[in-house]
């Protein structure tokens, strides 16, 4: 049998080495992106001259052959579902037994007058990277940048990193606000000012301006305003690849469609990843999942329901981890923007404004739902735990100690929060409990 997988991404490379685990069956990656598979999330480390590309590659060349997994560079220009092959750009043909899409996503573009200029771009792929390089090789007196989010940050970083003055448009009324709640978004709205960036809040882009040679050379807000720029970075979030699939019998919406076991409705074809939507969504999360710890649990699964095994996605309870400049986030179980019926909050930050702690919690029975943490670094394994022992929140608070991952060398916070929960709730007061002896033991002090 002949397994075809487009993408090599997390979720592609997932699935193929999944497959070669468990079978002999013939497997080919196609990606038109780049030869090998690399870690997506360290391309701004390229640009900001940390890292060499090849050092984004977690596996050798010799990794493929070794493992019989073929490899192809082409970019696919459409499916035929009826005789199961890929037609590729330069119209040669691939045939397939088995097909994984895991095309991944792309920088949105909503119909911006102007959005096809030189220097216009987002960032998402290799391409992207080499886009900025080029965009940039000469210098540049500003870049703005396009929609809040953890893309828009980390394009404003690398190119802060080579002291580009960048200006940020944000529709909303603090940074992220869409996803953090009031008070994470307006700590890192500060801390994004802190930093020199000059961030317009309640402001859109109106149109893109350009000189003869079709080079950007500035935008116009939607209040009105004209900045004057070299770079424009698209930043406001990604949608599904999928743009090849619009001739074919593959039923798509926003995604590719798929139930739980990765299935499109097209026999022998699954679709995983940054391109796939679900029928339903599960409890507490969203119909397209497009981060990197769910693309490689979707990959797993489409692996193993291609080999004929029955494995629904369960993704377990949501997390997720970014860098706004120098303050890492973190993120645990489900922590909305806004409460939801039932539920409360405790929200601790410190006197610098550099870390801050917000758990939510059931508010009949004090059942933890979910916790927000910046500047400090904990465990995804204990509170994943505490979310499977169905833990109160007064026992998170209590044993913060125990979820800790900063170095012992770094200032602990733990009794400033259970402080600031006594002030708060003086009728529940807690104490810090220590490490209990089996955090101790598989985690030491």
């Amino acid at each position: 049998m002949h397994i075809v997988i487009i993408g090599n991404g997390i979720t592609g490379i997932t699935a193929a080495r999944t497959i070669r685990k468990h079978s002999d069956h013939e497997i080919t990656v196609v990606s038109g992106e780049t030869d090998y598979f690399f870690s997506r999330t360290a391309l701004m480390y390229i640009y900001m001259g940390h890292m060499q590309f090849k050092d984004t590659q977690p596996y050798e060349p010799w990794f493929w052959t070794k493992n019989r997994i073929n490899l192809k560079r082409a970019w696919v220009k459409t499916i035929d579902t009826q005789n199961k092959q890929l037609l590729f750009s330069n119209d040669d043909r691939m045939p397939y037994d088995k097909l994984l899409i895991a095309s991944g996503a792309k920088p949105n573009k909503f119909g911006w007058p102007g959005q096809d200029l030189i220097g216009v771009q987002g960032l998402y792929s290799y391409q992207d990277l080499e886009e900025l390089e080029k965009n940039t090789a000469n210098g540049i007196n500003r870049a703005v940048i396009v929609g809040g989010g953890l893309i828009g940050m980390e394009m404003a970083e690398m190119l802060h990193s080579r002291h580009y003055p960048v200006t940020f448009l944000v529709r909303e009324s603090s940074y992220w606000n869409n996803i953090l709640p009031e008070q994470e978004s307006q700590l890192i709205t500060r801390h994004i000012r802190e930093h020199g960036f000059d961030l317009r809040l309640n402001e859109t882009l109106k149109e893109i301006k350009g000189d003869a040679n079709g080079k950007v050379t500035s935008i116009i807000t939607g209040s009105g305003e004209e900045i004057a720029c070299q770079v424009v970075g698209l930043t406001a979030g990604v949608s599904p690849n999928i743009a090849f699939l619009k001739d074919t019998e593959i039923k798509t919406d926003k995604g590719v469609v798929i139930n739980q076991h990765m299935h499109t409705n097209v026999e022998d074809i699954y679709a995983a990843g940054d391109c796939a939507q679900f029928q339903h969504a599960l409890p507490d999360r969203r119909v397209i999942e497009q981060v990197w710890y769910t693309g490689k649990l979707q990959g797993e699964a489409a692996a193993f329901n291609m080999l004929g095994h029955d494995k629904m996605y369960e993704p377990g309870f949501w997390f997720n981890s970014a860098k706004f400049l120098d303050i890492e986030y973190q993120t645990y179980g489900t922590v909305l923007n806004t409460l939801r019926e039932g539920e409360t909050e405790f929200y601790w930050e410190s006197d610098d404004h550099q870390k801050c702690v917000h758990v939510v919690y059931r508010e009949s029975d004090h059942l933890f739902i979910g916790i927000n943490v910046f500047g400090i670094r904990m465990r995804h394994e204990i509170f994943n735990r505490w979310l499977l022992e169905k833990q109160k929140v007064e026992h998170i608070i209590s044993h913060l100690s125990a979820a800790n991952f900063d170095p012992e060398f770094f200032k602990p916070f733990e009794q400033e929060i259970i402080n600031a929960w006594n002030n708060q709730y003086p009728a529940n007061t807690i104490q810090l409990k220590a490490k209990s002896a089996f955090t101790k033991l598989i985690f030491g002090n």
